[in-house]
């Protein structure tokens, strides 16, 4: 076994979902792009696989070519441990641009400051801010 890396699927907007994670987090990049050509399974032009990184985390991505019910679920989320307040309060105010609370940003007594969203493609994120 190589490593364990977590996979999204998103429905038509990989590209703007990992377009908009690296650029509010910073030391992230987009590592691979492999798109749909035409007379293939998905819609020309959207992720066939996508590979990014986050603070050195490796994800892959998709746009699923075949329409689901479900999306992503609060069950799994992205934590991420920050180091500032500013930094707490920047990524949970551009994360949830367009997306929702879970648990508001806020003293919980389990840390300095905590937050649980979903974003606007419905992936879900902790935010904390240790004592």
């Amino acid at each position: 076994m190589q490593k364990v890396i977590p996979f999204l699927m998103f429905q038509g907007n990989a590209e703007e979902a990992m377009n908009y994670y690296t650029s509010i987090i910073e030391e992230s990049e987009i590592l691979s792009i492999t798109r749909y050509g035409a007379n293939e399974a998905g819609d020309e032009g959207s992720v066939m696989q996508a590979a990014f990184s986050l603070k050195g985390q490796e994800f892959m991505c998709i746009d699923s070519n075949v329409k689901h019910e479900f999306t992503f679920t609060p069950s799994f989320s992205l934590y991420i441990t920050c180091d500032t307040e500013d930094e707490i309060n920047r990524l949970y105010e551009s994360l949830i641009e367009d997306g929702g609370p879970l648990m508001p940003l806020g003293e919980y007594g389990f840390s300095k400051k905590f937050g649980w969203l979903a974003d606007k493609f419905g992936v879900s994120w902790q935010l904390n801010l240790p004592y």
